[in-house]
């Protein structure tokens, strides 16, 4: 029978996603998806600590669960079934024993948070982002300059928190493993730490690889922060990328899943990265992943970039999202988290203040709630037709972009007695959309082309009031990518050229990809007034940010 279908599986931060496609055409045949369950009983978690990590096996059981669903809704789909891609959050990383299995999923370590994988919003490691800066920028090669500012998100920084604060996963782990890349390697059984794949975007953005360095940050400049970072970054094999061919699936997992023993693992990515090539990105295309957080993505020939100091304005790695490029990602730390926030504080009540109703009448109260705020609150506020005079900063969770810092908060300013809630929403609105500008004009500010722009993930598939603000602020014509998996499609894609099935990533978007077309163009009389506000959020946030840094 003819191996004529591709997977790709996207590892999100509370579910997987899986698609089929047909490896020629690039036409969806089936989809399925499956949460995470122990995440969604926040187990392992520690908000007031900034804690989020996720147990092992919620990745297992839910792909497992998901890859079946997706396979039984197309006949012989088993049989037929080419190769698989991944894609997954980062930075994301977990310790591994020597054989590269996952303390969480040995007896001894199964309970232990410090065990598991910290998610990519576990913001636990700020002291340790902290010294990291300063060895790593205080050297004599500066190793923050290609990314930055490094983060208390990212791998160094969490590794180094992990180890300090459990002297047992320290002892126990030989090395540590990124999401995207441990689960190409229990596919294909290649999970020894020395030689399992690792993908060029996490291996770029988060561990800081780079030919200029002649890989990570040297083991001299390691043991300035723990002697176990040398040894970790000696177990740590040179990146490839997200189209290499990792192996094929083992014996175990052909039974597991219902699929030929011939099927091929593809490489990976980080999730972000796959939604800009299932979105179609190239050279001169911006691509907003705009969430609960945003990522934006560009990609550029490296020779275009050689020798300028872009480290505030974006991250850079080679072969990152697309190979043979260097990919370029900064975004915002907080999104649609803002509008989630104000929605949970507005039905504060309905969860404390209804003691004459049963928990079920609350809960169903509040279930209708969740589903009709936001769009009701986004439907009055785009019948405002004045300004309000609030203005709010949109650093709910620091700010990663232009200029990473964070310390600085969320703010808002202007209220009155009058002040209404559909009127706060719409400056939180203006805040998000505005931190999106400050970040779009740093590109150009700094000579990056953006030839046009596309927007892909759940605002931008559910919100045309965001959208359109966005067009209006951006100044610039939006296509809103409505691919309701284009993060699993890009995995997809890389499965399709890992097997052969097209000889790049570009000449297989040319089959997956929909054409550009903008679905949402500027009012030139809102962007004229949004142009005006858009210099009182500067001044307030240069205000905000010197007493924060004080």
């Amino acid at each position: 029978m003819e191996k004529d279908l591709v997977a790709g599986a996207d590892f999100g931060s509370d579910s997987v996603r899986v698609v089929l496609v047909e490896a020629r055409s690039g036409r969806t045949l089936s989809t399925a998806s499956c949460d995470y369950p122990r995440w969604h009983r926040r187990l392992y978690c520690d908000v007031s600590k900034n804690q989020f990590r996720q147990h092992p096996l919620d990745y297992i059981e839910a792909f497992e669960t998901a890859m079946k669903a997706a396979l039984a809704q197309v006949p012989s789909a088993g049989e037929r079934l080419l190769s698989i891609g991944i894609d997954a959050t980062g930075s994301t990383p977990c310790p591994v024993d020597r054989n590269g299995t996952p303390l969480a999923l040995l007896d001894r370590f199964k309970e232990n948070p410090n065990a598991m994988f910290y998610l990519w919003k576990d913001h636990t490691a700020v002291q340790e982002a902290i010294e990291i800066n300063r060895v790593f920028s205080g050297s004599p090669v500066d190793y923050t300059k290609y990314q930055g500012v490094y983060s208390s998100e990212w791998w160094w920084a969490k590794i180094l928190h992990g180890v300090r604060i459990d002297p047992a996963v320290r002892e126990a782990a030989g090395s540590w493993v990124e999401h995207a890349d441990w689960f190409p390697a229990l596919l294909s059984g290649k999970t020894k730490p020395e030689s399992m794949y690792r993908c060029a975007c996490a291996a770029g953005h988060k561990a800081l690889w780079n030919s200029a360095f002649g890989g990570l940050p040297p083991a001299d400049v390691l043991r300035k922060l723990d002697p176990y970072l040398a040894e970790i970054a000696g177990r740590y094999a040179a990146p490839r990328g997200s189209d290499a061919r990792v192996g094929t699936i083992t014996s175990e997992w052909a039974k597991r899943l219902g699929v030929n023993e011939r099927t091929v693992i593809g490489g990976s990515s980080l999730d972000a990265h796959a939604g800009a090539v299932g979105a179609g990105i190239q050279a001169g295309t911006l691509v907003k992943v705009v969430g609960t957080s945003t990522v934006d993505l560009l990609i550029a020939n490296p020779a275009s970039l050689s020798g300028r100091d872009l480290r505030a304005v974006c991250g850079q790695a080679e072969n990152s999202i697309i190979p043979g490029y260097m990919g370029m990602e900064a975004g915002q730390a907080a999104f649609g988290d803002i509008y989630a926030w104000f929605r949970d504080l507005l039905l504060w009540p309905v969860a404390n203040a209804l003691p004459s109703r049963s928990p079920e009448d609350r809960k169903a109260i509040a279930e209708e709630m969740l589903q009709n705020l936001i769009p009701e609150m986004e439907k009055q506020a785009s019948r405002l037709t004045e300004q309000s005079g609030l203005l709010a900063l949109d650093w709910f969770n620091g700010r990663r972009y232009p200029k990473l810092n964070e310390n600085v908060k969320g703010a808002l300013c202007g209220l009155d007695l009058g002040s209404s809630a559909p009127q706060i929403f719409r400056a939180l609105a203006i805040a998000t959309v505005f931190g999106a500008k400050h970040i779009f004009d740093s590109f150009l500010g700094n000579g990056i082309a953006v030839d046009r722009i596309i927007a892909v993930g759940g605002i931008a598939q559910k919100s045309p009031y965001i959208m359109q603000m966005m067009a209006d602020v951006l100044n610039r014509p939006i296509m809103a990518y409505r691919e309701p998996q284009v993060c699993a499609r890009g995995a997809a894609i890389y499965a399709a050229v890992s097997a052969g099935v097209f000889p790049s990533l570009a000449q297989a978007q040319k089959a997956y990809c929909r054409t550009y077309q903008a679905d949402y163009v500027p009012n030139p009389q809102r962007t004229g007034e949004y142009a005006r506000l858009y210099g009182s959020y500067l001044k307030l946030g240069d205000f905000a940010e010197s007493d924060w840094d004080r």
